[in-house]
Parts: structure tokens; sequence; C-alpha cells
């Protein structure tokens, strides 16, 4: 972490960007790390959840436009160097056309399957306000996941990374699953209610 305590929100920043884009960045370990540097400094937790959050609309803008202007031939030709190897290209493809922009959105808890969903959303043409709805939407939950989970955890930060690469992963991609269902079906409730309510 010698990037983060000599250029502080500016390295945190390009890392998270790079970091999506598909650098080798531990993404999550940097943001826990981070995290519990926003209990007694040197960051502080409102700057850096928005610096976390630039950096990683920053990666998926980027990796979008990529994949709009030169497509495939990329990832055939640079993917095994970034670790995007066919076999995860493939995998990633079918569970885009399966789930479309939830991928996007819930892809940022699937290690190897974020790098991908930009890429392929700039592929398909997807339209810019959906993509960043869903790019947002995710980057707003990923952050603030494991940046929390860091300011809660504090000096424990390693423990919790850990944790999360045993089995919290799994566990907070169902939660998120399970909250985003519920959420839908709470605001299509709502809406129906609101519907006959207006019916004379």
């Amino acid at each position: 972490m010698w990037a983060l305590s000599h250029y502080g929100y500016i390295a945190l920043f390009m890392l998270l960007a790079l970091g999506i884009i598909g650098i080798p960045v531990p993404d999550e370990t940097l943001m826990v790390f981070v995290g519990s540097l926003t209990v007694n400094g040197p960051f502080q937790y409102a700057p850096a959840f928005a610096v976390c959050l630039a950096g990683s609309m920053t990666g998926m803008f980027i990796s979008y436009i990529v994949g709009r202007r030169v497509g495939k031939p990329l990832l055939d030709r640079y993917g095994k160097k970034l670790k995007l190897t066919p076999k995860r290209v493939e995998r990633t493809e079918r569970w885009f056309q399966k789930y479309g922009s939830w991928s996007i959105v819930f892809g940022y808890f699937v290690p190897g399957l974020r790098h991908l969903t930009c890429y392929l959303a700039g592929m398909s043409r997807m339209k810019w306000t959906t993509y960043l709805f869903a790019a947002g939407s995710g980057a707003l939950l990923w952050v603030a996941t494991f940046l929390t989970i860091g300011h809660i955890v504090g000096n424990h930060w390693r423990e919790a990374v850990r944790w999360l690469h045993s089995k919290g992963n799994p566990i907070l991609f169902g939660g998120l699953v399970v909250l985003a269902v519920g959420g839908t079906i709470t605001y299509f409730i709502i809406r129906y209610r609101m519907r006959t309510n207006k019916t004379p």
C-alpha cells in the first residue's frame, strides 16, 4: 500500500480505475483497508467514498468505450494478459445475455465478472443511460459495502479480508440479490396500490 501512503486519494482513484479495467488490483482488499484507515485517519470516510466511486465509474466508463470501439478482438488479443481467459469470457457472455443490466449491477461482487461486463455492454451497444444507471447502482453498492466493512472492523481489516476471500463474497452477493428482489417486489406493490387508489 506504498502508493496510498505517498499519493493518498489520487492513488486510490487510479488503483480502482485500473482494477476495473482489468489490471490486477485487489479491489475489495484495497477498499476494506482504506475503510479501516477512515477510523483514525489519514483518510476520511466521505471523501474516500467519493473517490472510490469516481475511480470505479471511470474504469467502467473507459472499459465501455473500449468495448464499443474495439470489441471482441481486443479481448481475444490481450485477454490472457489480464487474466480474462476465453473460458471466463464465454461464461460472462452467457451471464450477460441472460441477465442484461443486472449482470453489471451484481457483477461487481463476482471477481472476474465485473472486469468483463463493462466491455460486453459496450460490445452489445447497450444504451448509455441504461449502462450508466446499472454501473452507478452497482458501484454504489460495491463501494459502500467494502468501505463500510473496513470502517467497522478497523484494525481487524486483515481478518475481515480473509473471511471475505474464503466465504464472505458469496454471502454478500446472495444478500444483495435478496435485497434487490425484495426491493423490486416492494416497488411494484406500492406502484400497484397507488394505481388502484387513483381508480374511481
